[in-house]
């Protein structure tokens, strides 16, 4: 007997879902509604075709309703909402634009209704001047304000990926954007040294960034709309893009018995049930495992989506995949940076009590000596057996590959020990004989075997007076252009014949300008009875952990 199921929601995890059905059962009759017309599409793309770095917007759709019906033999019901789920009748409410209300049956139903932009009861946010991005339509209506009606400024409220991104596209579209977060910092994901890099891309290339600091009201005034800070500042625009995040879409769901998490995701097992029988979720609206720490999290993004939507048809089809977990990989164009970031961040385990190590590197992206390398900023976390928590990066170039391979080391439940032994690909147009990651990965292992202890640019502002000696092992050129305060210099190749400069009875935090001279320093001192920590990262990351955004917007 051939199985009836029934897709609620397309784009990543529906359609996903649908087109495997289809390749493991061709007998089976597939249905696939979708509340607007649009049921396949690159919605990671969205700014960059309001920014007109994406030109046609016929390249956003990765599948028409006709081109899957097509191939896929589907019966795609668009403009088609199901507005309740009854399990135990196995039945769902569909209100269609062309058919009114009606039921459909079903053998196994697939929940992929997504995540919708967040709108709280700030005054003034009903305007018509305040865009949310979702899809296509909501796309079309930015861009059309944008292109006809003159708009000369916009302000951004959140500073998550896609606030971030419209920000930047945009800037490049030619308008004045202001930025409006009121965390400490955009990027969530990335630890306050780090997201640093974003922040100072941003205010380089003309965003205005206001940090911790929200929205109190909206007001429409002289033909665009006024934006009041909790501070009491007042932001003038054409007009607002409110990004302050996204929540499930499941108030269908309220009523149905379906498990729901305290956020209103739906709860779901590693092959993506539910807790009513024949019933699935997939997408933006589901819980996961964070693959890290083991604790239920959501985390909305494309790759998972599409993961879980093959999950669930493959074990309605009788195959036994299941879903270990997100780690919550990301990666952002900011202007001409890169950032990336994999698992846990150090606030997250700070907040979860798991002990680790943390590390900064700095190396090029190639081989210094062939044109255009440039510096790749990594952190890596790690516990005290070598297993990767987690790790960010940014830079200009080569960003992406590294950060794929210590996720997929990660994923495979490697160490940093792997990472130290990755045999990868050389040519000095792509890396060097030491890969970035393998450098990594080395300094890891150094740490964990006792060959080098570490400090970070916190225990150097935390240093008690008197206790430390901060060594700046840098060139003296280096050295007065920018160093920490109250630092002893002494470079590195004169170090030899002048230690005897250093008190032995004090602790020494000794840097240099990405920390590979400072481990230098450190090895020679160890020897000679000194007692000695590197900074990790160096200056640079000091430097970066002092900077300041957002200073415009005071």
């Amino acid at each position: 007997m051939k199985k009836k199921i029934l897709i609620v929601g397309g784009v990543a995890g529906g359609a996903s879902a649908a087109a495997r059905l289809r390749r493991l059962d061709e007998h089976a009759d597939i249905i696939l509604f979708e509340r607007d017309g649009y049921i396949s599409f690159a919605n990671c793309g969205l700014p960059y075709y309001i920014g007109e770095t994406i030109q046609e917007r016929s390249k956003l759709m990765v599948q028409t309703p006709e081109g899957m019906k097509t191939r896929f033999n589907l019966d795609v019901r668009t403009h088609s909402e199901v507005i309740r789920v009854d399990p135990e009748r196995k039945r769902v409410e569909v209100r269609s634009a062309d058919k009114g209300i009606y039921e459909e049956s079903y053998d196994f139903l697939i929940l992929s209704p997504g995540a919708k932009p967040m709108k709280p009861p700030i005054p003034g946010i009903e305007s018509g001047l305040i865009y949310t991005l979702r899809n296509i339509p909501d796309t079309d209506r930015i861009k059309a304000h944008v292109d006809q009606q003159n708009v000369k400024s916009a302000i951004v409220v959140g500073g998550g990926f896609i606030g971030v991104e419209m920000a930047e596209n945009l800037r490049q579209r030619g308008l004045e954007v202001a930025l409006v977060e009121a965390a400490p910092h955009v990027l969530a994901p990335f630890d306050t040294e780090m997201v640093a890099f974003a922040e100072k891309e941003l205010e380089d290339h003309g965003v205005v960034l206001y940090l911790g600091d929200g929205v109190r009201t909206f007001r429409e005034r002289d033909q665009g709309i006024e934006v009041m800070l909790d501070s009491g500042t007042a932001l003038p625009a054409d007009m607002v893009i409110l990004a302050i995040g996204v929540t499930p879409d499941t108030g269908f769901l309220k009523d149905s018995g379906i498990g729901l998490g305290p956020r209103g995701h739906i709860q779901v097992n590693e092959y993506m049930q539910t807790n009513k029988e024949g019933v699935y979720a997939v997408g933006d609206a589901v819980e996961v495992t964070d693959y890290v720490n083991g604790n239920v999290t959501a985390i909305p993004l494309a790759g998972p989506a599409n993961k879980q939507g093959r999950i669930a048809a493959d074990h309605i089809c009788g195959l036994e995949s299941a879903y270990k977990g997100t780690q919550g990989t990301a990666i952002i164009k900011i202007f001409g940076l890169t950032g990336a970031s994999i698992g846990n961040n150090e606030r997250a385990l700070q907040r979860l009590g798991i002990p680790y190590h943390v590390l900064y590197v700095h190396p090029n992206s190639h081989a210094a000596y062939y044109p255009g390398a440039a510096p790749i900023a990594i952190k890596l976390l790690f516990n005290g057996q070598g297993k990767l928590l987690g790790a960010q990066a940014f830079g200009s170039e080569g960003v992406d590959k590294r950060m794929d391979v210590i996720s997929t080391v990660q994923r495979l439940g490697g160490t940093v020990y792997d990472l130290a032994e990755l045999e990868l690909s050389y040519a000095p147009p792509f890396s060097s004989a030491k890969d970035p990651v393998n450098m990594a990965g080395y300094l890891a292992g150094n740490i964990l075997d006792g060959l080098a202890e570490v400090v970070t640019y916190k225990d150097v502002d935390q240093r008690t007076e008197g206790e430390q000696i901060v060594l700046d092992v840098r060139t003296k050129a280096e050295y007065d252009k920018g160093h920490i305060e109250g630092a002893v210099h002494i470079p590195v190749d004169e170090l030899r014949s002048r230690m005897q400069e250093l008190d032995k009875e004090k602790e020494i935090y000794a840097y240099c300008a990405v920390g590979v001279r400072g481990h230098v320093a450190s090895r020679i001192l160890s020897q000679h009875g000194y007692r000695v920590k590197n900074v990790t990262g160096g200056y640079r990351t000091y430097a970066m952990s002092r900077y300041a955004a957002g200073q415009r917007g005071r």
